[in-house]
């Protein structure tokens, strides 16, 4: 294409033309993108405004992963990664967005971001970008990323935000807010800080916040976030996309914030490139900190796939600082080992899918 002169385009930049005239809304960060996006989607449908958006899962009530139709408002999931293979710049700098939200930084993408400098710096490109008419929300919760604003060189308009005032009652949520309760579908500190990010964007987009909480009384997150796949009287199992060290303590924490009269096993599969390498893995330090049986499951085939070196029980134990982790490689040997213990609450928490373990047989 490039030697017959014609004109290419990466897929942020198609966005990004498809969405010129429109207020862009960019929610970034290393956790979080997707509910955060979900939860500003589901309450722009319900307030009946016209938007367009582009996001990473599949949810509840649209149809598709993204939409263009000239509408006034663009929400993106926007991520670090390179823009394409010609153009290694992050994705979320071509979405020029007006309104952005990080959600955190924590160390990831360990292929593709050698160093914390190199990753960390993604972020501040997008803070620096940015000019004064704009508004960068930042969560206050991140203690990584309110020390990396102050070294930033900013113009844009910064406004901090912080998980929501909730109690648990009954096994529900509830947030509140200037006097009054609103039933939420979602748990874990992480979600009450996510919801906080999202009500401020929508704020920004005229949507009052009492308005935009009467709407998360309906909202039930994203496919694979603390996703609960099975509920009965004596069991329970949640699934989480969790795979990443700060995602994985925040995702037993919720756990175990939800249930605190219950034992529960944790089960994490370590499957990307980073989470698999031994100069990344110490970060999980005490990441499974809360569950009552913590297990990590890998396979010998992905990291061959990977071409890692192999790595042994006493390396995990040893990066996770924490004896009682028990450790499998063989998806058979997992299946029977929970399908015999049969915890009455599971939380399984992986990228992939634990080597096809039959979770149907689980329930």
């Amino acid at each position: 294409a490039q030697q017959m002169g014609l004109r290419v385009l990466s897929f942020p930049e198609f966005v990004f033309s498809q969405s010129a005239f429109a207020t862009r809304v960019a929610i970034c960060g290393s956790h979080g993108k997707t509910t955060i996006t979900s939860m500003i989607m589901h309450a722009l449908k319900l307030e009946r405004k016209a938007f367009d958006y582009l996001v990473g899962a599949q949810l509840e009530g649209f149809d598709t992963m993204v939409q263009f139709s000239e509408a006034p408002i663009m929400v993106i999931e926007g991520d670090e990664y390179f823009a394409s293979p010609l153009d290694r710049r992050p994705k979320f700098l071509h979405y020029r967005p007006q309104i952005a939200l990080i959600s955190g930084i924590a160390w990831d993408h360990f292929n593709v971001f050698p160093t914390y400098e190199n990753y960390t710096d993604q972020f501040r490109l997008l803070a620096e970008q940015m000019d004064g008419e704009g508004v960068l929300l930042a969560s206050a919760d991140d203690t990584e990323l309110t020390h990396l604003l102050r070294t930033w060189k900013t113009a844009v308009r910064v406004e901090p935000y912080s998980a929501l005032p909730y109690r648990i009652h009954d096994g529900s949520v509830i947030i509140e807010w200037e006097g009054a309760d609103f039933l939420v579908g979602v748990f874990g500190r992480h979600n009450l800080t996510n919801m906080s990010g999202a009500m401020q964007v929508c704020r920004e987009l005229g949507i009052q916040p009492v308005n935009f909480l009467q709407h998360m009384a309906t909202f039930r997150g994203a496919a694979k976030r603390l996703e609960l796949l099975s509920s009965s009287p004596d069991k329970k199992i949640y699934r989480d996309f969790a795979h990443a060290p700060s995602k994985v303590a925040a995702t037993v924490q919720a756990v175990a914030e939800m249930h605190p009269e219950s034992p529960f096993t944790a089960a994490l599969e370590l499957h990307t490139f980073s989470s698999l390498n031994k100069d990344f893995l110490p970060q999980y330090r005490g990441s499974m900190h809360g569950a009552s049986t913590k297990i990590v499951f890998f396979t010998p085939h992905t990291l061959a796939m990977k071409k890692l070196p192999a790595i042994s029980a006493e390396e995990i134990l040893d990066f996770f600082d924490d004896p009682e982790i028990m450790v499998f490689t063989d998806t058979e040997e997992l299946f029977t080992y929970l399908r015999t213990t049969s915890p009455s609450l599971l939380l399984l928490m992986s990228s992939g899918n634990f080597g096809n373990l039959n979770i149907d047989g689980l329930m």
